[in-house]
């Protein structure tokens, strides 16, 4: 099997806890130089990570710079697939509202078929293009005109509302996870 070992964080024989005799780097509060186990420690003495805690001064390379880490292999990537696929689900669903509105459009149904698509079409060109750093701000934008468009049909408004909420935090979402 490839690939990295699941995280134990307490060990379960004593051929699996960590061998005392090996000198550990100038400055690292390794088991080594320790003389029981370490405060925090598990009921086997091991002394893994605390939940809450954040980096250890002078824990060298090895400690995230920002903090605490999201946990994610390739955070930008995730947040871009947030990002683009609500945008995508918000394409679908304008699509999808294009039936109702035709049907109960009233007098302003033309013009606002016209702008749910026009929507829906900028929607997925924003989720392709989630890689940029202004896609955010663009999609944010998006979503005020949804809720202009809910002046041409109370529907495109009620649209507008949800996906300003949904938008508002995946916005949320990539503030946590990139800081």
């Amino acid at each position: 099997m490839t690939g990295p070992a699941p995280d134990r964080p307490d060990p379960v024989s004593p051929a699996d806890r960590p061998d005392p005799t090996h000198a550990a780097p100038p400055g690292d509060p390794g088991p080594a130089g320790s003389a029981g186990p370490a405060e925090g420690a598990g009921p086997s003495g091991s002394a893994g990570p605390v939940e809450g805690a954040g980096p250890a001064e002078g824990a060298g390379p090895a400690a995230a710079p920002t903090g605490r880490r999201s946990g994610l292999r390739n955070p930008e990537a995730a947040v871009r697939g947030l990002g683009a696929g609500t945008l995508g689900l918000e394409a679908l669903v304008l699509l999808l509202a294009i039936q109702p509105i035709r049907v109960v459009g009233g007098h302003f149904g033309g013009a606002a078929i016209a702008a749910t698509v026009a929507l829906a079409v900028a929607a997925v060109l924003l989720a392709g293009l989630m890689r940029r750093r202004w896609a955010w701000s663009a999609g944010t934008v998006l979503q005020g005109l949804l809720l202009l468009a809910g002046l041409l049909h109370w529907s495109l408004f009620g649209l507008g509302v949800i996906f300003a909420l949904v938008w508002a935090y995946a916005l949320h979402v990539r503030r946590v996870i990139l800081g």
